[in-house]
């Protein structure tokens, strides 16, 4: 069980490093083949982990006698550890083709970005196999410093002050939960996560102000990372300047990591009942709704595409903040189910995004008008993905905002029982405004629309040519469009797995 356990973490760290000290390879196929084999390598090991290791525990080492660090993954850990495997190994495939020089350009940092993606692979796959919290912040530390050439991978004036700027706010948070990680050890002994939380209530009584003050500074560290406002400006800083496939896995699963922290921290650690009628659960859940609407108006009024995915990133986060916040068991389901549905949608929409820009070097929403003639099948997994995100039954997405809308309604908590579906409402039809537009566009142009060049009768035509993504790109699009779809018409699987540990922490 060591080996099963150690292998998707130790593997493709080693493979990515040696990828970033290795001389140039001659061939480019070359470079492509090793991550390829590396990747599927990596995922198989996972997928055989995920049956195997359950609450199994390996010592790595220990920094004192109170602190070891190791590994013991359980059910919340092995989740987020398949779908960092799912999106990892299907944008990794796209890169392939993204990568691929185009129109005379070659692309620079090509093996940097494969090492780097592969180190960050086996990074998070021993964030979610943590199995205390202060192993679980040394891998959440090093996700930040190895993720961040992502950012920095196009070396311009503007990647490196948004890497800059993603390095900034992540430390910024990092120092919260930091300073967290003492009281808790101090009023708990332990950093072992376990469900209900560790406080020990001799120590607590007495100090429950200063904990619950400790407590807010720890969600807003983790909410760093999952964008919740007031600290959400890296997003759409950092994603317009990253490679595609980069933004495809910042959005769809490194955020998520904040996502995991806060999890761990409140019903791990702290324990629900903790904070519950607390001004700190208040102020959570006033921030997480302002962040969804914020998040949705942002991204309706931006133009560059990517940027109002960034933005819709922003908001859709605070869906699955604001379930947690609720503190109620079917809100929770319904948040964790928005952890998994979001994480391939938003993949599809950066992938659809990068797809596009790679072939037409366009990256402005009123740039795109036509699209869809030209990228018929792109488009068409872009329109399916953004049906699910928008909740449109039977597609993923609408199952998870039922049950947040569910728990909400059941928490009885006054004004955000009702305030809260309300706002998912809205931002759910503004979800709608800033994502179909392009479809809608994309698929009926109009007349008068020029094309470059092409011309028929002396009238300038739009589109005379189909310019479809390679098949490497469309193979890990169609997936997800797929996945988007039918998770949504066959959840309960999932939905009995999420209920079975959620029912746990209650």
């Amino acid at each position: 069980m060591m080996v099963a356990m150690l292998f998707p973490i130790i593997f493709p760290i080693i493979t990515g490093f040696l990828l970033l000290v290795m001389k140039e390879p001659k061939s480019r196929k070359l470079l492509l083949g090793m991550t390829g084999a590396s990747l599927v390598v990596t995922g198989c090991s996972v997928v055989y982990a995920l049956f195997h290791v359950k609450d199994q525990e390996v010592l790595l080492f220990r920094l004192s006698e109170a602190l070891p660090i190791y590994l013991k993954p359980d059910s919340l850990g092995l989740l987020f550890s398949a779908v960092v495997t799912l999106v990892w190994e299907l944008a990794g495939f796209f890169s392939f083709a993204y990568m691929e020089p185009c129109k005379g350009k070659k692309e620079e940092g090509e093996k940097r970005f494969y090492g780097f993606y592969l180190m960050v692979f086996g990074i998070l796959t021993g964030l979610g196999f943590s199995g205390n919290l202060v192993t679980f912040y040394m891998f959440y530390e090093l996700m930040t410093l190895l993720s961040m050439p992502f950012v920095l991978h196009e070396k311009s004036r503007e990647a490196i002050m948004a890497g800059l700027k993603y390095l900034f706010y992540s430390f910024c948070g990092a120092y919260m939960v930091l300073f967290g990680l003492y009281f808790l050890y101090r009023y708990g002994n332990t950093l072992t996560f376990t469900a209900g939380g560790v406080l020990d209530r001799t120590l607590v009584s007495g100090n429950e102000n200063l904990l619950l003050v400790v407590s807010f500074f720890m969600i807003m560290g983790f909410g760093v990372k999952a964008g919740m406002f007031p600290l959400h400006a890296w997003l759409p800083a950092a994603h317009p300047v990253a490679p595609a496939p980069a933004s495809a896995v910042l959005s769809a699963v490194i955020v998520k990591a904040g996502v995991l922290g806060v999890i761990r921290v409140i019903f791990y650690m702290f324990g629900a009942d903790f904070i519950r009628g607390s001004w700190v659960q208040e102020v959570w859940m006033v921030l997480a709704l302002i962040t969804v609407f914020m998040g949705s108006m942002l991204a309706f009024r931006e133009n560059v595409l990517k940027k109002r995915l960034a933005y819709s990133t922003v908001s859709q986060l605070s869906y699955i903040l604001f379930g947690l916040s609720l503190l109620q068991p079917a809100a929770m389901e319904g948040a964790l189910l928005h952890v998994v549905f979001h994480a391939v949608i938003k993949c599809g929409l950066f992938l659809s995004a990068g797809a596009v820009i790679h072939k037409t070097g366009k990256t402005k929403v009123d740039e795109l008008r036509g699209i869809g003639k030209e990228m018929p099948v792109t488009m068409w997994c872009y329109t399916f993905v953004s049906l699910a995100l928008i909740g449109i039954p039977p597609a993923s997405g609408f199952i998870s905002k039922w049950y947040l809308a569910e728990g909400a309604l059941a928490s009885g908590i006054p004004v955000f029982s009702w305030l809260g579906p309300v706002v998912l409402l809205i931002s759910a039809l503004l979800t709608a405004g800033y994502l179909l537009p392009l479809t809608m566009k994309g698929f009926f142009p109009g007349l008068g629309y020029l094309n470059d060049g092409q011309e028929k009768n002396g009238k300038k035509l739009f589109f005379s040519l189909r310019e479809e993504a390679s098949p490497l790109m469309l193979a890990p699009l169609v997936v997800l469009a797929v996945l988007a779809v039918v998770s949504g018409m066959f959840p309960n699987p999932l939905t009995a797995y999420i209920s079975d540990f959620v029912s746990g922490l209650f």
